[in-house]
């Protein structure tokens, strides 16, 4: 009786693509945090509270260099907001940051199907970020998290493979 042809088991990812892929996901899910934190914040305070809170952290570097080009920066934005530019601001940071909390818990408690819409989520991401580069104004922070993105795709796709390719790995039993 000939046996079935047998495949090879997949290659495990190395260890250090699994641990950068644990890093990214982790560093990911604490940007869905700070945007959750921050959307609550601008739900919650108005565009006056918002400026007198951004002139307050701001008071002592400004003290020191009054040209701080970051601390200026912050002043003159937050001197132009109004209340629906915080309710967008809130509305979008609180989407994108529970969307991202909810979908890193679900990779990192190993659901397979949360994998994809992940990458499908980091694609979405990925466009509007080059839109932004591209069509809007060029961002050297905003590319620099375009390109953690791709990478953190890769990753994943890299890291669902290996984990969907082990799940259905069949089990031989020999017979004695």
């Amino acid at each position: 009786m000939t046996q079935p042809p047998h495949t090879a088991p997949p290659r495990p990812l190395s260890p250090a693509m699994d641990k950068t892929f644990k890093i990214g996901i982790v560093l990911k899910g604490l940007d869905g945090v700070l945007e959750i934190a921050g959307g609550l914040l601008l739900l919650f305070l108005s565009p006056h509270a918002i400026e007198h809170l951004a002139r307050a952290l701001t008071a002592h570097e400004l003290s020191e260099d009054p040209h701080d080009l970051v601390a200026r920066y912050l002043i003159h934005t937050s001197s132009h907001l109004t209340t629906s530019t915080t309710l967008f601001g809130a509305i979008y940071l609180l989407s994108h940051g529970i969307a991202k909390v909810v979908l890193v818990a679900l990779v990192l408690r190993d659901k397979l199907w949360a994998y994809p819409w992940l990458i499908v989520l980091l694609l979405a991401f990925i466009g509007y970020q080059l839109y932004r580069i591209t069509a809007v104004h060029f961002s050297a922070g905003l590319t620099a998290l375009t390109v953690f993105d791709v990478a953190l795709v890769w990753l994943t796709w890299r890291e669902y493979r290996s984990k969907k390719a082990q799940r259905h790995q069949p089990t031989h039993i020999t017979a004695a």
